[in-house]
Parts: C-alpha cells; structure tokens; sequence
C-alpha cells in the first residue's frame, strides 16, 4: 500500500489505521510539507510525486497494489497568489502517481479531495450533487485531478474513490501523531496557540448572516478520516465502482464556538481580534454525508468539538513545538 504524503497530518493517520487493519504500508514523501517523525507506521521513501520513474520504482520495489494520495498543498490564501505552485504539484503531481500507476498495472486509487471542489454553497448542507465550482486554484486543481479520473479507469482500468473533506482537524487519541503546519492556518491549532502565548488569533468578519456572526464550518475528526480512507480502500478491493464522498458530520460550528471550546477544554482565555472579512470565505460550508455512511458504511466517532478539541489540545501541549521543538 503506496501512501503519498503519508509524512504529512492526515497521511501519517491513514498511514497508522491502514498498518491496525493489517495492511503494509509505504509512505512516499518529499519532507517539503511532512515529517519524516510522524512516519511511525510504514517504510518511508523520500522522493517526489512529480518524478514518475521514483513513483514508478517505489510501487515496483515494494509491489504495490492500491495507492492513497494525499501528497498536496492545502493553504487556501497560498493557492490564489502562487497558482503555479498548486496547480504543478497537485495536477501535475497527481497526474505522474496515476501514471506510475498505469505502468505498473495497480488499478485502486483513493484521493484526498476537498470540499473545496464546490465552491460558493447554492445550498447547505452540501451533497456530493452539488455543482463543482471552485472560487480558488487549490480547489481547482483538486477537482482537475477529480475530472481526470474517469478517463484513467477507461484507459487504464484503474478505479478510484475520492473523498471530499470537510474541515480536518483534532490528533491522534493515542498522542503518537499530531497536526504540525509551518505557518499554522488552521483555526483550531491556531487558537490553541494564542491560548497558550503565541500569535494572537484573528477572527475574519463578525458580521456574516449566521446566528453569531462568525463563520460556519464543519469539523471532522482526522481519525475518522483515516477510518473512512480504510473502508473506501477496502470498497474498491471488494470490486466497487469509483466513487465520491463526502466527509463531514452535517453539524457546523461558528468561530466563536470553536474559541469557546478551546477555552474550556484548555482553561485558558483565547485572545482575538476582529479583522475585516477575507475574499471568498463562505458563511456557512458543512456536509451531507449519507451517501459514505450507506456505501462505506463510515459513521464519525469523534463527533462532539469538545472531544476533536480535546485531542488537539493534548497533542499540542504534549508536544508544544510540534514533531521537533522549535
């Protein structure tokens, strides 16, 4: 099992519960964005995804069958100023796994895609039927690798599932991986960090038609990511068709909720201030996700913000400069 960007914060989970659910595991990562300690499960090889004689090499030397792909950029804002960076390693990148791919004859690919892919919601909550289009190029260049993989199954038999993420966040219960991004962006380890003396969090618009103001989002815990990765991995071993899913758990929460929770879970005042809206920042982005749950059979456990701030906060006070203290 080929795990690409398996050194990076939802790589290295789904890399820990494909190594619980029996499977070999060997991550491939250029170390740009990841950690070579967060590969605790798995061999790692350390190469890049746009090279596709190392990709090709890798699945030949361990005998691949099926590939997880997370190796990508993710920073929203990064995405509108830098389009080449994103569109080079998330098409480009992509686009030389599923070549290695076909080469080597491996025919199940599971992609780690974004609900990003949708763009401005018409409706809410979200359903994998809603029109895909994309307000920034880290959201296009996930859903121009989406639309590529129906034309890669009818040329090369390889089928896949892509799984559109809703807003990943807490760490591993056990305390062995976390969330480790240089600069942070996301909110929740970002207001952990102002909690505990860092930067000061800034909080973009008060003013949005929601009940407090604050944006909506919804948080999933990443171990039930990983768990959802498993069972569409497990899905398309089983002879499934390719498909996409959603990943979410249909109950969003407001800015000042998630300041809120992360006061009460680490006892400490979150310090903000209040900044001007950013450009193309939605109200309210949260999931409908039945279709996973009847399909895969994928149901979230970590559910409640208290307990996916819980494991944040445990995380990042255990381990207050992340993999290696700064």
């Amino acid at each position: 099992m080929l795990v690409t960007g398996g050194a990076g914060y939802i790589g290295s989970h789904a890399a820990k519960a494909l190594s619980r659910a029996g499977y070999r595991v060997v991550v491939f990562d250029n170390l740009v964005a990841g950690h070579r300690e967060a590969v605790k499960y798995g061999e790692l090889v350390v190469g890049d995804i746009t090279d596709v004689a190392a990709v090709t090499a890798a699945i030949e030397r361990h005998d691949v069958s099926a590939v997880m792909h997370f190796a990508a950029f993710l920073d929203v804002g990064e995405s509108v100023r830098e389009p080449v960076k994103y569109y080079r390693n998330n098409v480009v990148g992509a686009l030389s796994v599923l070549e290695a791919m076909a080469a080597r004859s491996v025919k199940q690919f599971v992609f780690s895609s974004t609900c990003a892919t949708y763009g401005e919601p018409i409706e809410t909550p979200m359903a994998e039927t809603h029109p895909q289009r994309p307000i920034n190029s880290y959201g296009e260049s996930k859903l121009a690798v989406e639309r590529a993989l129906p034309h890669f199954a009818t040329a090369y038999g390889i089928r896949s599932v892509a799984l559109r993420y809703f807003n990943a966040a807490g760490a591993d219960p056990d305390g062995e991986i976390g969330e480790d991004h240089a600069p942070e962006i996301h909110l929740i380890p970002r207001a952990i960090e102002a909690a505990t003396g860092g930067r000061g969090l800034q909080v973009f618009g008060d003013d949005y038609p929601t009940p407090d103001g604050t944006c909506l989002r919804d948080y999933i815990h990443v171990t039930d990511l990983a768990d959802a990765h498993v069972r569409a991995l497990e899905a398309l071993a089983g002879g499934g068709e390719s498909a996409a899913y959603n990943l979410g758990t249909g109950v969003p929460h407001s800015v000042r909720e998630i300041i809120s929770a992360v006061e009460q879970v680490t006892g400490r005042k979150v310090p903000w201030t209040l900044a001007p809206r950013r450009a193309g920042d939605p109200a309210a982005l949260y999931a409908r996700a039945e279709k996973a749950r009847s399909a895969l059979g994928w149901t979230p456990r970590v559910s409640d913000i208290g307990s996916i701030v819980g494991t944040a906060w445990e995380w990042h006070r255990t381990h207050p400069g992340g993999y290696r203290p700064r």
